[in-house]
């Protein structure tokens, strides 16, 4: 285990780059997917697997790699961001999406990749991981996840709102008292609701509740952004949706309890001390069952990917990575 204390170098994000392939894949006759490539079309092939789940990619995650060194590959999971049709739920489910990153590995002739993901992008990571773990060169992984149920209920029913009271309360302002002992389901109702305009009052809520947990310090321009309509509906519904259906999972605990069909893949796991979404006890568990595995906890981070310990830690393990062979 590390601490940012202990990382020998402070590493930033390298510079903006564009993608030099991006595409729509169909996977269903219901479902499109937007994938691209961007970096050395002949480097070391890294899976970029985004949070939410329903955030969608942003340019900024193709700069946590050596452009000259990897082939960066980024896509937008069903329902969300580029991919279409948008905050749809229908075939969507954490399977679906593990077949999904198969799909884009066998189109892009990819043989073997780096698998990077923070938050839910940790869970759908290890999801694939634990089923394709022939596939999976390395992990680098962050804000670690597992979806079970102890998870859902600190962020969403009881334990978060200890630290943020204020903003707690705007997230239970739309839920009338009688339903509010499963903020989950009462949401749900509402944002599977025929009336686009409740719809997006609930996605607005739920949207702006996260993003303002996200950084240690707070940042109102980040809360603002979670709240637009077009960002929150597809965010806030496919999260719901997920987090209701216990992740598809056969059982509360499956991440943790498959892990052993990963132990023997290299893995960096960068986790933020004061990370209230997803808090360092799930980081520690699983690097405690996870022999070999290092651990850099960020002891001034949250859980946002662009707070300057975590680029840094998650930068430092791509340059490891980069020219590591087998």
């Amino acid at each position: 285990m590390k601490k940012n204390s202990d990382l020998l170098c402070s590493s930033t994000l390298f510079p903006p780059i564009e993608p030099y392939e991006k595409g729509m894949l169909a996977v269903t006759s219901h479902h499109e997917i937007y994938y691209e490539v961007s970096g050395n079309p002949k480097g070391k092939p890294v899976i970029v697997v985004h949070g939410g789940p329903g955030g969608g990619t942003t340019p900024s995650m193709r700069q946590y790699f050596d452009p000259l060194k990897y082939k960066i590959i980024l896509f937008d999971q069903r329902g969300c961001g580029k991919s279409k049709p948008n905050a749809s739920l229908e075939e969507n489910t954490s399977w679906d999406l593990v077949a999904d990153m198969e799909r884009i590995r066998t189109h892009l002739g990819v043989e073997r990749w780096q698998v990077f993901g923070g938050s839910w992008g940790s869970t759908l990571g290890l999801l694939y991981g634990q089923t394709h773990p022939e596939r999976v060169t390395e992990f680098v992984l962050r804000g670690i996840f597992t979806l079970r149920k102890e998870e859902l209920d600190w962020f969403y029913q009881k334990g978060a709102d200890w630290f943020f009271p204020d903003a707690w309360q705007d997230y239970c302002a739309i839920i009338p008292e009688d339903e509010r002992d499963n903020m989950i389901a009462a949401y749900y109702k509402r944002l599977t609701s025929p009336d686009l305009d409740i719809q997006y009052q609930a996605a607005r809520a739920w949207s702006r509740w996260e993003g303002g947990a996200v950084s240690l310090l707070p940042a109102p321009e980040r809360v603002e952004g979670f709240g637009n309509r077009s960002f929150a509906i597809a965010f806030a519904r496919i999260e719901c949706h997920y987090f209701i259906n216990g992740g598809f999972f056969e059982f509360d605990d499956q991440i943790l309890r498959n892990i052993n069909r990963v132990t023997d893949i290299p893995a960096v796991i960068v986790q933020g001390r004061y990370d209230v979404i997803t808090p360092i006890k799930t980081a520690w568990e699983l690097h405690q069952s996870w022999p070999g595995s290092i651990l850099n906890i960020i002891d001034d981070a949250g859980h946002a990917a662009s707070e300057p310990g975590i680029v840094s830690a998650l930068v430092d393990a791509t340059n490891k990575f980069a020219s590591r062979t087998l």
